[in-house]
């Protein structure tokens, strides 16, 4: 998002407002918020007209008094006077920490709600969006652009609005003492609104480029890391970390132009509050010369008052800029985190079919396919799986077996033709169910980071140990399990770098048994490992395929002679379909794609 972009949105209200929904379950904290900012508000002139009436009205009469008993009762009710100024004080003290804990809350309450939600959007997204999206993106606005959203709550809006009643209230009672004076000691206002003004604007623009930096950081941090193996093989990473620092430095000097203009803003509005505060004292000396008696004593008492209202006004005004850049930034962010909440990549259509268990019977019926329009990588495929029934597909890289595995999990959308299960439309199906009774085990394997029984599982309650180690028995992977340290509790790392593929392999033939589907797809599952990995794979793959619809996309031409029908692929089309026997004998692609293999293998 370019910076232009993000500022002529920043004031869009409908924005603020579909943020502000979100505190609807919490309607009663935020209004009880604004109470508490309008009773801020009206306490915060109350000290100052305390402290002037008593120098103005009961000091002169204590110096008059002559009497000592009324000295004494004149001296107990400037006393009272000061223990209900500390009496307020305490007051307010409690109601800024309430107030400041309350809209903490609210904001907090708020990001934990719209991250729940953000991150249930992301999980439903079309694998098309994390195809273009960088996953540290997708990180920075799950995580950094939802946390600045708090900020609309806890510094942002509110707090405004309570500075801003503030100010008022302040100002009212200046006024209303003496509009004359007032007038003099704001004299120099204008300046702060001007400097203010282009404070704003400074600390917005290097705020943008800090947002937009820190999501480049994350993106290049989190890809670089996941891919440090090809970065060190290919002795990459000087210029890896060249570009890093590159990066880091457009961070840094976004900072420093946001801090050069806090440096600044602060220091000059200490100078129009000394500007004013002496325009005051100047004005108040003028007409002091005019003033006897009891005239004279009431202009210290507003001086007095008038000194403590200028710092209370300008306390607000020292922070109501940044506040308002807090609030910008909470919208710039909330505008990132909306595309994401309305990106309408995702399984629109989801039905109610909802079988306990399906036979397992696949018809592709003319379907076609493109990740990018009208660039099809499937194209008019048509073929029959009967329950049961073992389908091995073949072909040359980017042929296309990979998006045909890819549409029957409804992963993406089909384009052209129908795809049905049991004769249903995949469409009708319920998402949950389908992926259920569909199993699937990749080439490229991926655990996450925790126990081998986590792993497994996908931390499902539902699966007990005792059925995971009768799986694993049932493949002969219990034994290397219970080699581990801690068996099957063994922490495997991120990645599961701390097994080899094979390895990896047969915990997910294990996690693919255990939710015992009807239809088994076997993504090159022996495409990469060595000869004796591939023996323990090719009995654990006899043992899963049995009695289930299992689709094989093949590497190695050997592993699928007993699959009863073979699909040949070639640039998303189909040119041939049959078993081995009639495949070889019809002397076409897969005969070439035969004997090319073997002859690089030096078999004939």
């Amino acid at each position: 998002m370019s910076e232009k972009g993000s500022q002529k949105r920043i004031f869009d209200f409908s924005l603020l407002r579909r943020v502000f929904r979100f505190a609807a379950p919490y309607k009663k904290k935020f209004y009880v918020s604004l109470v508490l900012a309008i009773l801020l508000a009206i306490l915060s002139p109350i000290r100052p007209w305390l402290i002037q009436v008593t120098i103005n009205d009961w000091v002169p009469k204590g110096a008059a008094a002559t009497s000592l008993l009324t000295k004494v009762d004149i001296v107990d009710i400037v006393i009272w006077i000061t223990l209900i100024q500390v009496g307020l004080l305490l007051v307010e003290v409690l109601f800024r920490f309430y107030f400041s804990f309350l809209t903490a809350w609210l904001g907090q309450a708020v990001v934990k709600d719209l991250r729940v939600k953000v991150y249930k959007k992301v999980l439903g997204l079309n694998l098309a969006q994390f195809d273009t999206t960088p996953i540290g993106t997708l990180t920075t606005r799950t995580i950094n652009d939802i946390e600045a959203i708090n900020d609309i709550f806890s510094e942002g809006l509110i707090p405004i609005i309570a500075d801003l009643l503030s100010i008022i209230a302040i100002l009212a009672f200046m006024f209303w003492v003496d509009w004359r004076l007032t007038l003099i000691s704001l004299a120099p206002f204008p300046f702060l609104i001007i400097a203010t003004y282009y404070f704003k604007e400074s600390v917005n623009k290097s705020f943008i480029r800090v947002r937009n930096a820190v999501a480049s950081l994350n993106a290049f941090v989190q890809e670089h890391i996941t891919g440090m193996s090809i970065v060190q093989a290919f002795a990459s990473e000087e210029r890896q970390f060249n570009k890093f620092k590159k990066i880091n430095r457009e961070h840094r000097n976004a900072n420093v132009k946001a801090i050069f203009a806090y440096s600044v803003f602060f220091p000059l509005v200490e100078i129009v509050l000394a500007v004013g505060t002496g325009l005051m004292v100047w004005w108040a000396a003028t007409h002091a010369l005019k003033l006897e008696g009891q005239e004279a004593q009431s202009l210290i008492g507003k001086m007095i008052s008038f000194y403590l209202c200028l710092n209370l006004l300008f306390r607000p005004l020292r922070v109501i800029a940044d506040k308002f850049n807090v609030l910008q930034m909470g919208m710039v962010a909330s505008e990132r985190v909306f595309k994401v909440l309305d990106n309408d990549d995702y399984i629109k259509t989801e039905g109610t079919y909802a079988p306990e268990q399906v036979k397992g019977k696949i018809v592709f019926d003319h379907v076609s396919f493109a990740y990018v329009e009208e660039r099809y990588v499937l194209k008019d495929i048509s073929f029959t799986a009967q329950p049961g029934e073992t389908i091995a597909i073949v072909g040359h890289t980017g042929s296309g077996k990979t998006s045909i595995i890819s549409l029957l999990n409804r992963l993406y959308h089909i384009q052209k033709g129908t795809l049905s299960i049991d004769d249903v439309k995949i469409e009708e199906y319920k998402l949950d169910v389908l992926r259920r009774n569909i199993g699937v085990v990749l080439q490229d394997v991926f655990l996450f980071s925790g126990s081998v029984l986590d792993n497994i599982t996908l931390r499902n309650a539902a699966i007990s140990r005792e059925q995971v180690i009768a799986a694993a028995k049932m493949i002969d992977m219990h034994d290397f399990i219970m080699q581990l340290p801690g068996g099957y509790d063994y922490n495997v790392m991120e990645r599961g770098s701390s097994l080899s593929l094979g390895q990896r392999q047969l915990l997910s033939f294990i996690r693919a048994l255990l939710y015992n589907p009807s239809i088994l797809i076997l993504d090159e599952a022996t495409s990469s490992v060595d000869t004796e990995s591939e023996i323990l794979i090719q009995k654990a793959i006899d043992k899963l395929i049995a009695g289930r619809t299992s689709i094989v996309i093949a590497h190695r031409l050997s592993t699928i002679r007993k699959a009863s029908k073979i699909i040949v692929l070639d640039k998303g089309e189909i040119k041939e379909i049959g078993n081995h026997d009639e495949l070889m004998k019809n002397q076409g692609f897969y005969y070439k794609l035969h004997q090319m293999q073997f002859e690089k293998q030096g078999v004939m």
